[in-house]
Parts: structure tokens; C-alpha cells; sequence
């Protein structure tokens, strides 16, 4: 029996489509597999470098990301934020927010100054915080960001106090009125504050992108696969119907 193929276009189209979403799909999680492997590498030497002192050097958040720093200058104290949804060792917590002045300067950084567990009986009951007066020095842990939580409902203006999902350095420069650097300051200097600041090593998660790419070619694949064997089979099935 002779084999052979019958191409179809709406089957052709339905197959590239998915092809193409496959594709594209695989190709978006590797290069996000080899962004992340590059930020792990920067990690890894920035982190054992010689900490930049921010009062004296200009930097910005490319040159200063995952680099140890330190600063002077005095905590905005009336604009605390509160990052919700920051469990530690299996606690519901909060991570403390909070613009430090930087000395000598008209400009500001974000400082990630602590975590703290929340009050089971009531969510909103926040305890009152031991601010240090006057002009400290803070070491860290430069970041671009805190870690960034999903979020389904809409997003509340921010203000001084408020308990927040998420907060963009843009954001709460643009509601403080504050000229703050593009970067936060994760810090691990102690302030016998009772904040606790064991926090966890950014993960690279390269691993989980290449699975994830291996998966969308792999469904690429099979579509392209299904395509020819189903061709094949109608045209052989059309072609013994003739004999």
C-alpha cells in the first residue's frame, strides 16, 4: 500500500499556531533562564566585594545591584511602610519600609529595615517601632526591588503607614515627595530593634526556566509531529479507499 500525505489548512494553520506559541514561549524562559544565571554570577562577586559607601560614591542601581553598601543619614521616620504577606520560618510577618535621608544630601534611599510577625488577632494592629534619632550608619544589601508579590485586587494609593502588597521605589517617591535613588537597601547592620534581618538568598531559578522552556518545545513538537502523522494517516486511509 502506497503512504501518503493529505495537507489540510485548517489542521496546517491550527499546527503552526501552536508551534509558534510553543516557540516563542520556550524561547522568552530561556533567555529569563540565562538573565538569572547572569544576575546569580553578579550575586556571587558582588556580594564578597568591599562595601560601596553611598555618601560618597554616585551610583547607579545596575552598578550597585546585589553589592554590599553602607550609608549615612536619618531615618524619614514618618513614612513607614508595611510590605504584607513576608512569612519567616513558616510565620505570617511583615517587612518594614522606611526612606533614610541620606546625609550631607537632598536625596533619600529606601531601607528594607526588618522583619516582624503580625498580630494573629488582629491583622492591621501594628507594634510601635524603635526608630534611632539622628544620623546612623546602615550596611546591606543594595537591591532593585523588594520581592514582588502577585496581586488580584486594585491597588490603593500609597500613604505614610499604609500595609501594602507592593511597593515600587517610583511610587513612593512620587507620594513622599522624597528624591530617592532607584535602589533599597536590604539591611543587616543590628539596631537592637527587635526587627529580625536573616534574609533569604535570592534564588537563581534557572533550573525551573530551562524546564519550563524544555516543556513549551516539547508542546511545539508534538504539534508539529501530530500534524505530518495525522496527514499521513488520511492520506493512506484516502488512497486504500480508492483501491
Amino acid at each position: 500500500m502506497a503512504i501518503r500525505f493529505q495537507f489540510r489548512w485548517i489542521p496546517f494553520v491550527a499546527a503552526m499556531f501552536v508551534v509558534a506559541v510553543g516557540m516563542m514561549a520556550g524561547q522568552w524562559q530561556t533567555r529569563r533562564a540565562v538573565e538569572r544565571e547572569s544576575n546569580q554570577a553578579k550575586l556571587e562577586a558582588r556580594s564578597h566585594a568591599v562595601p560601596i559607601d553611598i555618601n560618597d560614591a554616585a551610583v547607579t542601581s545596575d552598578e550597585v545591584e546585589y553589592s554590599r553598601v553602607r550609608v549615612k543619614g536619618e531615618f524619614v521616620r514618618n513614612w513607614p511602610l508595611y510590605l504584607d504577606n513576608r512569612p519567616h520560618q513558616g510565620r505570617a510577618g511583615f517587612y518594614l519600609l522606611m526612606p533614610l535621608k541620606i546625609a550631607g544630601t537632598d536625596q533619600s534611599v529606601l531601607v528594607v529595615r526588618g522583619w516582624f510577625p503580625r498580630d494573629m488577632q488582629q491583622r492591621t494592629r501594628l507594634p510601635q517601632m524603635v526608630t534611632p534619632d539622628g544620623t546612623i550608619e546602615i550596611k546591606g544589601m543594595a537591591r532593585r526591588h523588594a520581592d514582588r508579590l502577585f496581586q488580584f485586587d486594585s491597588v490603593a494609593p500609597l500613604q505614610a503607614g499604609a500595609i501594602v502588597q507592593n511597593a515600587e521605589i517610583a511610587d513612593v517617591a512620587a507620594a513622599s515627595k522624597l528624591k530617592l535613588l532607584p535602589f533599597l537597601i536590604a539591611q543587616t547592620s543590628d539596631m537592637k530593634d527587635g526587627l529580625l534581618r536573616d534574609w533569604p538568598r535570592p534564588a537563581s531559578g534557572a533550573d525551573k526556566n530551562r524546564a519550563y522552556a524544555f516543556q513549551w518545545y516539547g508542546l511545539a513538537l508534538t504539534a508539529f509531529i501530530f500534524f505530518v502523522v495525522t496527514g499521513f494517516r488520511r492520506g493512506t486511509k484516502q488512497q486504500a479507499a480508492r483501491q
